[in-house]
């Protein structure tokens, strides 16, 4: 099988419109499968203060400085969305237009533009104009009350399940499926309502399914992937580390509690009347070992059982080594891109983007030549 190496994006054209968060991940996903992502950013920045050296999430792109509340601003972006397959904007409502680099302006310059558009709140509806982040977007879809330990508050998974999973997933999913449709016959480009609310309650479709089943209690730590259930969570060793439990089914339950020494006590996982005796028995064999003598023990089993590695931890693991899950660009240990292709493989090809930077080889390839503003008297 020929082998390309340029990724399965390869020829696809993006403009990105700087902003934070769920916007700059997904085309950075994007740019990892093998299109040309290129970054419309602001004079002054759009980021978290993070130095743009260190800020992955820019990583295999190229960025132009284009300040769109100056006069010519919005032609420059124009140009661009005029050869481009795909635009992604993470504005409130209505900014974009107020720009004029809304909807409209560039579809009309390209009908078979792919316009995504990235909020928490969504482009309607009453909190359409509100601030938020990931945290309040988790809260009122449900997601978030389903997270944490019962007798405590709820726990933020950091900004993963809402911005990046909810948001930056479904939006990558939106616009390739847009971009499929524009290019059937008779198919035209389209504007993609991503919003982190739509896609945090669409992750959670199968709880929905279970709790109108009556098989989800709705309350934490009740349920059984939860941490409700005592043979899925998590337990401290004797050094401070902890190990992952997660053998759901028969088989592996029994390989499970048979390497704790406990199958003659708790020969039953549905036994529910002693779940807090399992779990409790559990937690004081864990306390007896350190993490890294556990990980002796359940290595090379079928019990579901893992250390909880630290960030730094984690790219020495060896089955992560292994697979180059890591790997090592522009001096920084980061997350390789997924997922993987036979035909078209992917790779890391450059380092985060720096504003203005590829404003020339940009103006070239792309054919834009007013793409660099004409310097001020």
């Amino acid at each position: 099988m020929a082998r390309t190496g340029h990724g399965p994006l390869a020829g696809i054209r993006v403009v990105e419109l700087a902003g934070i968060g769920p916007g700059p991940f997904a085309a950075m996903l994007l740019a990892d499968l093998g299109a040309d992502v290129v970054r419309v950013d602001r004079p002054g920045g759009a980021g978290l203060g993070i130095d743009p050296a260190y800020d992955i999430t820019n990583r295999n792109k190229r960025s132009v400085l284009v300040d769109l509340k100056d006069e010519g601003g919005a032609g420059r972006v124009l140009d661009l969305a005029e050869r481009a397959d795909i635009l992604i904007e993470g504005y409130r409502p209505g900014v974009a237009e107020r720009l004029g680099v809304g909807p409209d302006a560039c579809l009309a310059r390209n009908p078979k533009l792919v316009y995504g558009r990235m909020t928490g709140w969504g482009q309607d509806g009453p909190l359409a104009q509100r601030a938020g982040h990931d945290v309040a977007y988790l809260a009122l879809t449900g997601t978030l009350s389903m997270i944490g330990k019962p007798d405590e508050p709820p726990v933020v998974p950091a900004n993963l399940v809402g911005d990046y999973a909810g948001g930056s997933l479904y939006l990558v999913v939106g616009v390739l499926a847009a971009l499929q449709h524009a290019r059937t016959p008779g198919g035209v480009g389209q504007v993609v309502d991503a919003a982190i609310v739509d896609g945090a309650a669409h992750l959670a479709s199968m709880i929905h399914g279970m709790l109108a089943a009556g098989s989800w209690q709705d309350r934490r730590g009740a349920n059984l992937l939860d941490g409700g259930c005592p043979f899925y969570g998590t337990y401290a060793t004797s050094d401070g580390g902890h190990m992952a439990v997660g053998p759901l089914e028969g088989q592996f339950y029994d390989e499970f509690i048979g390497l704790l020494g406990l199958a003659d006590a708790f020969p039953d996982r549905w036994e529910l009347a002693r779940w807090d005796e399992l779990r409790a028995a559990v937690t004081e064999r864990f306390a007896t070992r350190t993490r890294a003598e556990w990980t002796e023990v359940f290595d090379g089993t079928d019990a579901c059982v893992a250390p909880v590695l630290s960030l730094r931890e984690a790219p020495h693991h060896p089955h992560l080594a292994a697979r180059s899950t890591f790997v090592e660009h522009s001096g920084i240990t980061q997350p390789a891109p997924a997922p993987r292709f036979s035909a078209t493989p992917v790779s890391v090809r450059s380092g985060p983007a720096r504003p203005g930077a590829d404003t020339d080889a940009i103006a070239a390839d792309w054919d834009v030549p007013g793409l660099r503003p004409t310097p001020r008297d």
